[in-house]
């Protein structure tokens, strides 16, 4: 096996937390890019029918696609859950961390239905989500530290209770509101970092990389007069 191969493997994931077309299809030309997460919120802001919009979105990017349920009972959410996995091969049902969800993504699992438990904010839950067989859990970094917590040691304590029984679930870094969120998830190991369109332009940005490119091309108009 080749070293490119080794590290492929063993590469941090970037998803892009947007329901916004147009933002998803420019980042998906970088080629950068492996999933796509959305929520009740993200589709709100956009014109167009729910449905419409995921498969779209699942013609862009080929990798898992989080789509949320918004039904209450275990029942609704279960119904709710495989129409929604019907859409597309990508999908990935959305489940809050309750009770209720954890029982939603265990039975959904066993149907080959991957899940995704959201609005996680606490090692806990990660447990909890973990035996549940949840196939990606996703802790709300930036919330946390709104609230006056550390999201990052939050998510450290997560990796570790993984790694120590050896869950197979993939913690997503979620709710990122800066590109430092970003750079210190990737120290972590954490497996996943979900990123809204503006904080992934923000990641390339440096004043010294622009200053260099102008250099450059200075230099280079001058050798060829």
């Amino acid at each position: 096996m080749s070293t490119c191969s080794i590290i492929h493997h063993v590469v941090m994931k970037l998803f892009i937390d947007s329901a916004n077309i147009e933002e998803i299809r420019k980042a998906a030309k970088w080629g950068i890019i492996e999933g796509v997460t959305t929520n009740p919120s993200l589709i709100a802001k956009e014109k167009g029918d729910f449905r419409a919009i995921v498969s779209e979105i699942c013609t862009l990017i080929d990798g898992p696609i989080s789509a949320e349920v918004m039904a209450e009972t275990v029942a609704e959410m279960i119904a709710e859950a495989r129409s929604l996995a019907e859409w597309h091969k990508n999908i990935v049902i959305k489940i809050p961390c309750t009770f209720d969800g954890l029982t939603v993504a265990r039975k959904l699992e066993a149907e080959n239905i991957s899940t995704n438990v959201t609005l996680v904010f606490s090692p806990n839950q990660v447990l909890l989500a973990a035996l549940a067989g949840a196939s990606f859990i996703s802790p709300f970094v930036g919330r946390l530290d709104d609230a006056g917590e550390n999201g990052l040691n939050m998510i450290a304590r997560s990796l570790k209770i993984l790694k120590n029984y050896g869950f197979a679930s993939q913690i997503i870094a979620a709710s990122i509101r800066s590109p430092l969120t970003v750079a210190l998830s990737a120290e972590l190991g954490t497996h996943i970092a979900t990123v809204p369109f503006k904080i992934l332009e923000q990641m390339i940005a440096h004043p010294l990389t622009d200053v260099g490119i102008e250099r450059f091309k200075r230099e280079w108009r001058a050798s060829s007069k």
